[in-house]
């Protein structure tokens, strides 16, 4: 059950609530619905904790800034199937065969994408395009291995 399914009313017993992207289904209603399901047993499953993306009408807040608070209501803790999940990266690396040593992760976002591939032992590359803020790249709780001005920046990286 995602939290759409959630807002539409979903019926019977709800045995996981699964909470992704903050799009405009993302409502009271639905984490109210959510966090009811979650009192009467049921798991909380989270696709990732990013607290921002960018839109077209600029940073909208996602998932991440309300999974705090749902987790602490309901008293339970979300399982993270995607970043900045180990079993996230483990999983990618064994689908394409690679070797966390070998691997880059490149990705906008510092503590998601780059500051978790690096816990994992991936090589982080951080560019500043996408959702980049320079206030969040000073203020990380790491510092990346590269940082790029864009992803047209990564063949020279490379060495190609």
């Amino acid at each position: 059950m995602t939290l759409v399914d959630v807002a539409e009313g979903a019926r019977g017993d709800v045995d996981v609530v699964v909470v992704g992207g903050a799009g405009d289904a993302f409502s009271y209603a639905a984490l109210n619905a959510a966090f009811r399901h979650l009192q009467r047993g049921a798991r909380l499953i989270a696709m990732h904790r990013n607290l921002y993306w960018r839109t077209s009408e600029g940073f909208d807040l996602d998932t991440g800034a309300f999974l705090p608070g749902l987790e602490r209501a309901a008293r339970v803790e979300a399982e993270v199937t995607g970043k900045p999940a180990e079993a996230f990266y483990a999983t990618a690396l064994a689908h394409l065969g690679a070797v966390a040593s070998e691997t880059l992760m490149v990705g906008d976002d510092i503590e998601t994408d780059v500051l978790a591939a690096q816990r994992f032992g991936i090589t982080g590359v951080l560019v500043r395009t996408g959702k980049y803020l320079p206030e969040t790249h000073r203020s990380a709780t790491g510092t990346p291995d590269h940082v790029l001005d864009s992803f047209a920046d990564l063949p020279a990286l490379l060495g190609q």
